[in-house]
């Protein structure tokens, strides 16, 4: 009986080795203390304790840890969160002074690492994130810091960060930065309010200027083009006027030089002819042999009645 009973509790012994890790877990065995390996999520086996012993920490369990401010459920009230300025206040690449508080989003990468080299590991990946922030935003501007550089600050700090972490191999897998607010200190949060409504009212009006010079440009370059135009079309008809004028003027003075007498009657003829084309005329024949005074007759009169019909 003593020896069944022996063998009954060393198959006890024996098969209290055995230990399941769940899917979201990682197993660490000890053995007598020390870390000698980490098992995957299913049914393991470890020497029976004291020899091992096993671990099984959350390695999907998302944490989180505020810099600058302290929520609600921190701070174990049920009010608004609370800022930490000695967290939050930082110098920025232009020597100003900004107030960030942000929130990083960790979780276990290698359970044995962060079991065994680090210690307060909460307190080690604020403390990193904190000083890699103060990194970033001393070699950030003011101005970007506040307004377009957040999610290069966030991404920045995320790598900085997490390269420290591993450096320390800590084990701890750095999933989001998170800035929450990226402000001025409250003493000056109304002038630099007052400011950026005039950086705002300043860029409305240079658009507003760029948008009408860019109405009234365009069509003062459409109404050069065209005046250039029409006053190259003058000058061309004009030119060519003044050509034909004086070809003309010389044709005609060639034939003048050849025959002056019957040139000087044409010229005399042709010029009447535009003269009188339009008027009322009437010619009256007192040549010798023309048979004397003629009786006057109102032929104009005579001709507009008859239009007038």
């Amino acid at each position: 009986m003593i020896v069944l009973v022996l063998v009954v509790l060393v198959a006890v012994w024996v098969g209290s080795g055995f230990y399941r890790v769940g899917t979201d877990e990682q197993g660490v065995v000890l053995r007598f203390g020390k870390w000698v390996e980490t098992t995957k999520p299913g049914l393991n086996y470890h020497l029976p304790t004291p020899i091992e012993s096993v671990e099984t920490p959350k390695v999907t369990r998302v944490n989180r840890a505020d810099v600058g401010f302290r929520g609600a459920t921190e701070t174990g009230r049920g009010t608004a969160q609370r800022d930490i300025a000695e967290e939050s206040l930082m110098l920025t690449g232009d020597e100003n002074i900004v107030d960030i508080d942000f929130t990083v989003f960790w979780v276990i990468r290698d359970a044995g690492q962060f079991l065994f080299n680090i210690t307060q590991p909460e307190a080690n990946v604020k403390a990193v994130a904190e000083s890699a922030m103060r990194e970033v935003v001393g070699k950030t501007p003011f101005q970007r810091a506040v307004t377009e550089g957040r999610a290069q600050i966030e991404a920045d700090v995320r790598t900085l960060a997490q390269g420290i972490l591993d450096g320390y191999k800590a084990g701890i897998q750095i999933n989001e930065v998170k800035l929450q607010k990226v402000d001025p200190p409250g003493a000056v949060i109304d002038a630099f309010r007052d400011v950026q409504r005039a950086r705002a009212d300043l860029e409305r009006q240079k658009n507003e200027a760029e948008a009408y010079a860019n109405d009234i440009l365009p069509r003062a370059r459409g109404e050069r083009e065209q005046m250039l135009q029409e006053a190259q079309a003058y000058k061309e008809e004009t030119v060519a006027r003044a050509l034909g004028d004086a070809s003309r003027f010389t044709a005609i003075y060639n034939e003048f030089a050849k025959a002056k007498d019957v040139t000087q009657r044409r010229i005399y003829l042709e010029t009447m002819e535009r003269v009188l084309r339009g008027s009322q005329k009437v010619l009256v024949d007192q040549s010798p042999g023309g048979g004397g005074v003629v009786p006057y007759l109102p032929l104009p009169e005579l001709q507009r009645k008859k239009e007038g019909k």
